[in-house]
């Protein structure tokens, strides 16, 4: 059975709400929607305070090319366009609406029906993608219209789906192929039409053979041509977008700034492709999500369709509340995700699980020398010396840091969790990251033309 070929690991598997159908969340009274929530310039708000709006109405729009719409989850009125505190404590532009009742802009389909036929071209596919505001929804947020937009020069030759979902604890995508299959195989359709390609991949892990027998039957019964199901041998991180390809194609995606579409694959979430028959089919922009509610100790671990803006704490509540027990909150799964320490903080476009770490697992354990062991270098998935970078960033060696492609780090958290020091690899290197990041970017818009 295929998996990528360099580094991984194989971290407990704690699917807790794997068996739990998706529940639909009540409407909150009040949502606050971040103006940033996607890689890229943040979306420009078109609303002001005491203005009222409709559910699916667009109320920021995308500030460039790189960035996204977005479109208001609920109606009502709004009450603020300012700075509010994000998960982490840090302020970020956000747009309040009080809710009063929930009514929708005229257009959007609403029903249950399928809708399987697609008349648009690939331009007017890509056209109303953007214009619904979609993005990444396994938590990397690139903009999707982007992502179809293949560059000149580049072919796309194979579309792959990411059914992974690696990180041990969360279940959206997976619930999401149970339960909406027919929806996402004829959003890999629409998908396959936008980038003109005529075969599709749809990777998913061993641990989830319902969902493998489900969506091949989807796909026979409903005569798809050029739509497979890909079997994956459980390895995290394969939902990475590069392992993937790897494991899929057999095709290594070169070190930045390669992408992608170089090696002729172009990757999309289980997740999005279903927002993407939504929006395509159904004229109905991204302004909802399910995401998982788990950890051992939460006593109702869920799956939940919530909409954008919903406060955290509404969905732990939803779940039997925050255990007391609790050490820490993750946005995300424990790999990937971020400590929270505001849970009234909204859900986000990328927001996949909310994950409760308690007891040990909660645990930071103190740190010890490095003893020069190397399990960090031979479970990095992307062939670099996390050691090596951790000590580069604590020196603050950024010229030795680019040399050694620190930009290719994918965050997946492989080397902290095989530390027998404990050391926080991870924190360095992302501090490392964004710091050279950081340093290229000023260094292009010096080079760049003077207007």
């Amino acid at each position: 059975m295929k998996t990528f070929p360099i580094g991984g690991v194989h971290p407990s598997e704690n699917k807790l709400s794997s068996a739990k159908p998706i529940e639909v969340l009540p409407l909150p009274e009040a949502v606050c929607i971040p103006l940033s929530q996607h890689i890229g310039a943040p979306a420009v708000a078109k609303v002001a305070k005491g203005d009222k709006v409709l559910t699916g109405q667009l109320i920021a729009e995308a500030g460039s090319f790189m960035s996204a719409n977005i479109h208001s989850p609920i109606s009502g009125t709004v009450t603020a366009v300012e700075l509010v505190a994000n998960g982490q404590g840090l302020r970020q532009p956000m747009i309040t609406i009080k809710r009063e009742g929930d009514e929708w802009v005229e257009g959007i389909d609403r029903s249950k029906t399928l809708v399987k036929e697609c008349a648009l071209s690939s331009q007017e596919i890509i056209a109303k993608i953007k214009e619904a505001g979609i993005v990444g929804m396994g938590g990397a947020t690139f903009p999707t219209h982007v992502k179809l937009s293949v560059p000149p020069g580049k072919k796309a030759e194979a579309l792959i789906i990411n059914g992974v979902e690696c990180e041990p604890y969360l279940t959206s995508d997976h619930r999401t192929m149970l339960e909406r299959g027919e929806e996402l195989v004829v959003g890999v359709t629409i998908l396959m039409k936008a980038i003109g390609v005529d075969s599709a991949y749809i990777g998913i892990e061993n641990n989830k053979p319902d969902a493998i027998e489900h969506l091949r039957r989807v796909i026979a019964e409903g005569g798809y041509k050029g739509v497979e199901v890909t079997p994956l041998r459980v390895k995290y991180p394969q939902g990475g977008e590069k392992q993937l390809i790897a494991a899929v194609t057999g095709r290594q995606v070169p070190p930045p700034p390669a992408l992608p579409i170089d090696v002729g694959a172009v990757v999309c979430n289980a997740s999005t492709t279903v927002a993407v028959y939504e929006a395509v089919q159904k004229n109905k922009p991204l302004i909802e999500r399910v995401v998982t509610v788990t950890g051992k100790g939460v006593k109702e671990p869920k799956n939940l369709l919530t909409r954008m803006g919903t406060p955290i704490t509404t969905l732990l509540d939803a779940a039997g509340g925050l255990p007391e027990d609790a050490g820490k909150v993750i946005n995300g799964g424990p790999m990937m995700g971020r400590a929270m320490i505001n849970f009234a903080s909204p859900v986000t476009k990328g927001c996949s699980g909310i994950t409760v770490m308690s007891g040990r697992d909660a645990e930071r354990r103190e740190a010890s020398q490095c003893i020069k062991c190397a399990k960090c270098v031979s479970a990095c998935p992307m062939g670099l010396e996390p050691y090596y970078l951790s000590k580069m960033t604590q020196k603050k060696n950024f010229d030795e840091l680019e040399a050694q492609m620190i930009t290719s780090c994918i965050e997946c958290g492989c080397c902290q969790s095989t530390c027998p020091a404990y050391l926080p690899l991870l924190d360095w290197i992302r501090l490392g990251k964004q710091s050279v990041m950081g340093i290229i970017r000023a260094r292009a818009a010096a080079a760049a033309p003077k207007k």
